[in-house]
């Protein structure tokens, strides 16, 4: 799948970022898992918006790469604990 279609390359480099921020928050014992989620929306936003200026294809493009790294986690996640109900 070519995602240059949806996700720019510059913004592409968030999502691992993002997914880094997320397992260190999964081991926070502070923060419920409902909100990592949303955090990683918000923080999604911000970085997208620093590398590409303040615009609506910029927080589209935060939302997408938070989509992007949360769901590679729960893929990655669910694939090896799928013995686990």
């Amino acid at each position: 799948m070519d995602f240059q279609k949806y996700i720019v390359e510059q913004a592409l480099v968030i999502v691992p970022v993002l997914w880094v921020i997320g397992v260190f928050l999964k081991r926070t014992p502070r923060v419920p898992n409902w909100k990592i989620a949303w955090i990683l929306v918000v923080l999604g936003i911000i970085l997208t918006v620093g590398i590409l200026g303040f615009s609506a294809q910029a927080v589209v493009q935060g939302v997408l790469v938070a989509g992007v790294a949360v769901l590679g986690h729960q893929l990655l996640k669910q694939t090896i604990n799928k013995d686990i109900n």
